[in-house]
């Protein structure tokens, strides 16, 4: 199929919907220690293969599938686009995250829950001792996390338009839910929505306990 196909969805579409999330990556990358990242429920979002050397993909859609399956046009979209080093290995498994993946256990060091569901309880597994999540509050993900004593709060992802940044200056008074009695694991999975906190971001980044220190 030719690069560019007008049968193959492109991430340069779906970039114009949800914005470009490549400086979020590239403040990852910078902090040091994210090469292999997992993205469970990515969809066409190529950005983190922007700033990532190795990075997994995870989706059901045939749409996806069918994207990540043309190597040229994975590569135009990259081209121009991709720091140095970055974007080395682009993989897709097009599989449902919440069963078991094909994929080695504390094999990644930066696992990506954005916009995607219950991703944290399902593929905890697969993110290394000293790794990083990134999750943001729908579907309650980040919610679920900042309530797993397995993980502590190392940063906050505040964002204007397609500059994102990381902050991790007064961590305690984030997470701090409107209503206290909202912070119950059950009840956000029940209804699948991320709690209402006092001081929101666009997402957060918590540390799987037992490795590297915290971005300064």
């Amino acid at each position: 199929m030719a690069a560019g196909s007008r049968s193959t969805p492109t991430w340069t579409g779906y970039r114009q919907s949800i914005g470009d999330r490549s400086s979020l990556f590239a403040s990852l990358a910078g902090e040091g220690g994210c090469a292999r990242a997992l993205y469970p429920g990515s969809y066409l979002d190529l950005s983190p293969s922007t700033a990532i050397a190795s990075v997994t993909y995870v989706d059901t859609d045939r749409r996806a599938a069918r994207f990540f399956a043309d190597e040229a046009l994975v590569a135009t979209e990259l081209e121009g686009r991709a720091a140095p080093g970055a974007g080395a290995e682009v993989r897709f498994v097009q599989a449902d995250y919440t069963e078991p993946l094909p994929l080695p256990d504390v094999g990644f060091d930066l696992l990506v829950s954005l916009y995607a569901g219950p991703v944290w309880d399902h593929c905890s597994r697969y993110l290394a001792p000293g790794g990083v999540l990134l999750a943001n509050t729908s579907h309650g993900d980040a919610s679920i996390a900042a309530l797993d004593p397995a993980l502590e709060l190392v940063a906050v992802v505040q964002h204007r338009g397609d500059a994102y940044r990381l902050d991790s200056r007064d961590l305690d008074t984030h997470l701090v839910p409107k209503e206290p009695a909202a912070a119950d694991p059950d009840l956000i999975k029940r209804s699948g929505r991320g709690i209402a906190y006092t001081r929101p971001a666009f997402a957060y980044l918590f540390r799987k306990c037992g490795g590297l220190a915290e971005p300064g």
